[in-house]
Formats: C-alpha cells, sequence, structure tokens
C-alpha cells in the first residue's frame, strides 16, 4: 500500500467509533471509510455486527464490508489482499481515507503488514473442526502439544482466531510472531468509563434481538446452510441460533451476548494498550456526535496521518 495515508479511529465495540467515523467522512469533500472489523467482512451478517446501513454505506465510498460469504474461512490476509486490491478506488476519492474499526489484528495489517507465512487452508480446516467439534478447550490442548514452548508464549488464548492461526504456525513448524520492534502506529481512539460501556453494551445487546437478529440468522441458515465456524460462533450468532433451536430463551440469550460481548471489549482495550500508541478521547456524557468529531479531528490534526503498510 504504497503511499497510501489514513487517518485512523479505534475503541472498544459499542463505543460509538462508527458514528464519528462516519460524521467526518460525510463532511466536504466526503472521505473514505475503510472498516477494520473482521465480522463486517461477512456479507449478510448485518445486525450482530452493527454495520454502518446501507444508506450510510452508499452516502460515502465504504471498503472493508461484505468481503466474503459467511460459509467461507477469511483470513487477516485475505482482508490486507482485500483492501490492497481497493487501493484505486480508495485513492480516487481524493480525499484522506479514514480507518475505524476494534479488530486489532485487521489494524496491525494496515498499519505494519503480515509478516508470518501465509494462510495454510489444509491446516486451518483441522484447526477449524477440532473448535467445531471439540470445542475452544479441545483447540488449545492440540495446539499446545504441538510445542509446548511456543504456545506459552501465545497472546490471548481465549480467542479462537488468535488459537486457530497459532495452530496453523506450529502444526507448519513456524514459531508463533513475535513482537514488532517498529514503532506503534499513532492513532485516535474512543475510551468511555467501564459502567457507561457496559450499559451500552446491554442496549446493544437487547436492540439486536428487537431489530430482528434471530430472523437474520434464519435466513443465513436457509442460503449458507453450514456456516464458517468464525462465523457460526460469532457474538450474537451463536446465541440466536440457539433461540431458533430451542435451547435458550431470548432473554437467556441476551444476557449471554452481553457477558461475551464485555468479555471482547476487555480484549480489545488490552490489544490497543499493547499493541498501538493510541491518543484516547475521553468521552463524557455531553459528548455527542459532533463533538466527538471535532475532538477526533484534532488530534487527527496534531498527529498527521498514518501510512499504511506497504
Amino acid at each position: 500500500m504504497s503511499q497510501l495515508y489514513a487517518d485512523i479511529l479505534v475503541g472498544p465495540t459499542a463505543s460509538g467509533k462508527s458514528a464519528v467515523a462516519q460524521f467526518l467522512a460525510q463532511q466536504t469533500p466526503p472521505r473514505p471509510i475503510i472498516s477494520a472489523d473482521s465480522m463486517a467482512i461477512y456479507r449478510g451478517m448485518d445486525i450482530g455486527t452493527a454495520k454502518p446501513t446501507a444508506a450510510e454505506r452508499a452516502a460515502v465510498p465504504s471498503f472493508g464490508f461484505d468481503l466474503a460469504p459467511p460459509d467461507q474461512p477469511f483470513s487477516a490476509g485475505n482482508y490486507l489482499a482485500a483492501i490492497r486490491a481497493a487501493i484505486p478506488a480508495i485513492t480516487a476519492a481524493q480525499a484522506t481515507p479514514i480507518v475505524v474499526g476494534g479488530t486489532g489484528l485487521y489494524v496491525k495489517a494496515l498499519t505494519l503488514g503480515l509478516d508470518p507465512p501465509p494462510s495454510n487452508p489444509e491446516l486451518r480446516a483441522q484447526a477449524e473442526n477440532i473448535l467445531q467439534t471439540h470445542g475452544l478447550p479441545a483447540l488449545q490442548a492440540a495446539t499446545r502439544a504441538l510445542n509446548p514452548a511456543e504456545y506459552a508464549k501465545l497472546r490471548d488464548p481465549e480467542n479462537p482466531r488468535r488459537v486457530i492461526r497459532a495452530y496453523e504456525l506450529l502444526a507448519a513448524g513456524h514459531p508463533l510472531p513475535r513482537p514488532s520492534d517498529r514503532p506503534r502506529p499513532p492513532m485516535a481512539g474512543l475510551l468511555l468509563p467501564s459502567d457507561e460501556l457496559h450499559a451500552r453494551i446491554a442496549r446493544r445487546a437487547r436492540q439486536m434481538f428487537a431489530h430482528g437478529l434471530v430472523e437474520e440468522v434464519r435466513r443465513l441458515r436457509q442460503t449458507h446452510p453450514a456456516l464458517s465456524p468464525t462465523a457460526r460462533h460469532a457474538i450474537g450468532y451463536e446465541e440466536a441460533a440457539a433461540v431458533l433451536d430451542g435451547r435458550l430463551t431470548e432473554e437467556t440469550a441476551i444476557r449471554q451476548v452481553t457477558t461475551r460481548t464485555r468479555q471482547y471489549a476487555k480484549r480489545q482495550m488490552t490489544w490497543f494498550r499493547n499493541q498501538a500508541d493510541v491518543r484516547w478521547v475521553e468521552v463524557t456524557p455531553r459528548d455527542d456526535t459532533e463533538r466527538l468529531a471535532n475532538k477526533v479531528r484534532q488530534i487527527w490534526s496534531a498527529l498527521g496521518p498514518t501510512r499504511l503498510c506497504p
């Protein structure tokens, strides 16, 4: 991505970053948005991923959305390749793009590149089969058995996607990636008090079901009977499927989604604090979208755009 620069906005799920990015992108001249969300890449998975609406995406050049069907595996390498392929369209807008998202690996791919070996479909399929058939603890154990010393270095072993990738690498005889000595990319981020973030997460979980998440999963099953493990176990989608199957009540599903989302937000914050140079905007009750957008714009002006990976 030679000579492509962008302003970056990150934050945990439900922090309001997408609304702020959309507000800024719709100013004159319109700016492209590049999504860095590993669930927004799936077509047909809209409600549970809180994607921008079709109208919002049509209002500005939008990239990183709907890149794959939900029955296909999709790696960070696939994501990076898709964004690289979109460079001519991104630059055609003649405005600095906005990268927005909460998937740290995608942000890292865009800003620092991907150094480890490419994905191995056969080994990835083995790992996904273990996860699907026996669950995350079995996948963790199988991965640990391949190389206990390397497995001990795995960051976030509760993240199934990280464990799948670790299995791929270790089964192929590769070490796990080491922390980069390159400078951390500077970016803006939205930071909420924990109690406010948790309240937003709870409201969002309830709204997703109210807005038709169960029906969305029903439609997905009709068009894609065998979802990829990542899509099938996505927060909200796994619970909505359990409601359809009669294994959970909707109220219990909402509680489980809320709990899983809070855990995910905690992992996101850990990544951003340890892996990126984030200048945080502390969100207060007085901050509406426009006020937050002005604060983010000030940080971007001070930092200057970040060069995306070559």
